[in-house]
């Protein structure tokens, strides 16, 4: 069977007031103490899915879940069992005999939760939730993580059940999206505890405590960009939703992480790079919109103007952290005299950004949206048109405010025609087209543009790579290779020449009260004029490349 669920992070000066919340009316308490099998070599976990034991008071369950069609779907198939024995016979006949019969390892305990859950069901105009308060500890081996976290599981109704009382209770406890499952947390875990533990047996002291630093550091990586895989049978409505939950997950992971879910006041997991790909989850989802716009319906407003001021309050962050991390360090090797001043920090740090109430409210508006997104209004789109070169823009503004009046609307009377619509892969290929050309024409004149205008062509260059991400498993691959390559070394260009200009402006502020910042000026622009130099090679290249559309 399959359930929806949603599942936040209670953060621990919230943890008082949900408990009390919760028991207010006719709440129940049960223990949980759950027992997830693997094999040594994680088959299960490789094919994403999770085989427990778990006591319920005084009842065993044997429980497989895997993640379902999309964010808030689960697969879950539960089996009484009269102790702590797993029984795989019971997938007989079903769509999980096949991997289970398959595995080549032995099945044997990988980790454990231990958790005290507190149950209450909740009314909504749109349906019945039951919510379930964990607080507790997953364990494996020596290394432990805490539980706290509150699912809002649907009993009756309609998925927006979920997400309206999911709202109440983010808006009112400071609560935070967590993306990741207690199975998969737990398999991180046991991964780690086994990594530290080979270190432990093989390493030497001089070097073990450096090696632990860098496991534990990988253990909470940044989350990067993951393949949408479209189907040519898919509707754009459809192919947008894919990708918007993809985009959702990148954001959603790095912003925990920074949120300090795991680690608050324990250890400084989140980083720079947490930050720059957040914001590239999110500039991802802006591309996407406009790869689709005309083909579906507009987000709400508040996702639209949520994306735009929360990517400007992290941009911030991400300038600061190249200015200090990247910039400066090179600016030094190269010679520059020490510069003793204090930079003045951003108006908000990433951590209370990614913590908050109006980032966190937005990630659950825009999932909402993401798991029904609607086609347009059928005079929007007569014949699946592809927008004039002289109106760029998408029809909705990522700013969140209305689009440029236009001219009077003209009434469409519906034609019958018997031709079949476009494919995906064909209305995508065709805009693609035409990003492509539009970006290879005014990369020929890359020398002669000025910063503005240099930064508009860095922007439609990524919007060009992550469109041609999205659209990649519809698209020839031999042809791709070499297409990808170039466009690759163009943003890399692109990137360095803009970090640079920030720096520049940086730097320029500082030279009345700093002479020193004389000698970064003067590297800046040698470097930026070489960097013009080989990007316009770069461009050029671009321009004359095997075309990847046809």
């Amino acid at each position: 069977m399959s359930e929806q669920e949603l599942k936040l992070h209670v953060p621990a000066a919230a943890r008082r007031a949900v408990l009390q919340e919760v028991r207010q009316q006719d709440a129940t308490r049960i223990r949980l103490h759950a027992l997830y099998f693997d094999t040594p070599t994680r088959e299960l976990a490789r094919a994403r899915i999770a085989l427990r034991l778990r006591k319920e008071g005084r009842d065993w369950v044997q429980t497989l879940k895997m993640p379902g069609a999309d964010a808030i779907t689960r697969v879950e198939i539960n089996h009484p069992r009269p102790g702590p024995v797993l029984d795989l016979s019971v997938y007989a006949g079903t769509e999980f005999e096949g991997p289970l019969s398959s595995l080549k390892g032995e099945l044997g305990l990988r980790y454990e939760t231990d958790v005290q859950r507190l149950l209450r069901k909740v009314r909504s105009r749109h349906g019945t939730i039951e919510l379930a308060y964990d607080t507790g500890v997953l364990r494996a081996a020596s290394l432990e993580l805490p539980i706290s976290e509150l699912e809002f599981e649907l009993v009756s109704g309609r998925p927006a059940a979920i997400f309206s009382v999911a709202r109440r209770w983010q808006q009112r406890h400071g609560l935070v999206l967590d993306a990741r499952s207690k199975s998969e947390r737990g398999d991180a875990l046991a991964g780690l505890a086994r990594e530290l533990a080979e270190q432990d047996a093989t390493g030497d002291a001089e070097t073990l405590q450096e090696r632990r630093s860098k496991a534990i550091a990988r253990f909470w990586a940044p989350c990067g960009a993951a393949p949408a895989t479209l189907d040519d049978s898919m509707t754009p409505p459809q192919a947008m939703g894919r990708i918007a939950g993809e985009c959702l997950d990148q954001i959603a992971r790095n912003a925990a992480v920074l949120a300090e879910v795991d680690t608050l006041g324990i250890y400084p997991a989140g980083n720079s790079e947490h930050v720059h790909q957040l914001r590239v989850g999110m500039r991802r989802l802006r591309s996407a919109w406009r790869l689709f716009d005309g083909w579906i319906a507009p987000p709400p407003a508040p996702v639209l103007e949520g994306v735009r001021t929360l990517f400007a309050a992290f941009g911030q962050n991400r300038d600061q952290d190249v200015l200090n991390e990247t910039v400066t360090p090179v600016l030094q090797r190269a010679g520059m005299p020490a510069i003793n001043f204090d930079v003045p920090p951003p108006d908000v740090d990433s951590q209370s950004i990614a913590s908050g109430k109006a980032f966190q409210g937005w990630l659950l508006d825009t999932l909402e949206w993401s798991l029904d997104v609607q086609p347009p209004a059928p005079a929007a789109l007569p014949e699946m048109a592809e927008p004039s070169d002289a109106a760029p823009e998408p029809s909705f503004s990522l700013d969140g405010t209305a689009p440029a009046a236009a001219a009077t609307p003209t009434l469409i009377i519906p034609m019958t025609s018997n031709t079949e619509p476009p494919t995906l892969r064909k209305l995508l290929t065709k805009r693609l087209h035409r990003w492509h050309t539009k970006v290879a024409e005014q990369g020929k004149n890359f020398a002669a543009l000025d910063i503005p205008a240099r930064h508009d062509l860095r922007k439609r260059g990524k919007r060009l790579r992550y469109g041609l991400a999205f659209a990649e498993s519809l698209l020839p691959q031999v042809r791709l290779r070499g297409y990808r390559k170039q466009l690759a070394q163009v943003q890399d260009l692109l990137g360095e020449i803009n970090d640079l200009a920030m720096a520049k402006d940086y730097y320029q502020a500082c030279v009345g009260t700093h002479p020193q910042a004389w000698f970064a000026l003067g590297w800046i622009s040698a470097r930026l004029e070489k960097l013009t130099v080989e990007a316009q090679a770069a461009f050029d290249q671009l321009a004359a490349s095997k075309p990847f559309w046809k």
